[in-house]
């Protein structure tokens, strides 16, 4: 088996004693016994299982790196896009903790440990945010006076938003159909679009 093959496969293997059974619960023991691998070659990968825990969460966030890509592709117009990728963060950030089990305490509690591995993803999330918000200024469809400002504010609330949408405990009793045109509208305001285009951001 490669190397490469190998990590992935220590890491997939990780991920699913982790959901299982909880970090703090599952030994390094544990990992290379599930995984077929000795000890030995456990340890030519990671040090200790928290590294293993970073390899874990960097794989989940690599994901969402590539649905967030994919959006500013779309052809589709730019308020579109934003609002396409809001919701593709949320969602994605909410199937990929519900997806790891237990892991699913361990992401809150340990909240310090995903801030720390998940710099790469925010990154790629704010290059995102800006291009599409210099489509719209240039497109005349927004009105914005600093694209990088407007960005680290949008990225910051999206952030914000993850726990309570997790838990389903925004728009409580209403379901997402209900709850788009709100944001929608809310976007639509933030941005300070022009009347022409508010008809095709709410339809």
């Amino acid at each position: 088996m490669s190397t490469s093959k190998t990590r992935e496969r220590l890491i997939e293997v990780a991920r699913e004693l982790f959901a299982h059974k909880g970090l703090e619960a599952t030994t390094m023991n544990d990992i290379a016994a599930a995984s077929g691998r000795g000890r030995r070659t456990l340890y030519t990968y990671f040090r200790n299982k928290e590294e293993i825990y970073y390899a874990v969460i960097e794989e989940e966030l690599a994901r969402l790196s590539q649905n967030m890509s994919a959006v500013l592709d779309m052809d589709v117009p730019p308020e579109e896009k934003l609002f396409k990728l809001i919701y593709t963060h949320l969602q994605a950030i909410r199937e990929t903790v519900a997806r790891n089990g237990t892991l699913r305490a361990e992401f809150f509690r340990n909240i310090w440990m995903v801030e720390k591995v998940r710099r790469t993803f925010d990154e790629e999330e704010h290059r995102v945010l800006t291009a599409i918000l210099q489509q719209g200024v240039d497109s005349g469809r927004f009105r914005v006076m600093h694209v990088g400002l407007m960005s680290d504010i949008i990225h910051c609330t999206i952030k914000g938003l993850e726990v309570p949408y997790i838990y389903d405990r925004l728009g409580v009793g209403l379901s997402e159909d209900e709850t788009y045109p709100m944001v929608k509208d809310i976007l639509m305001r933030v941005l300070d679009m022009p009347a022409a285009s508010h008809h095709s951001i709410l339809n």
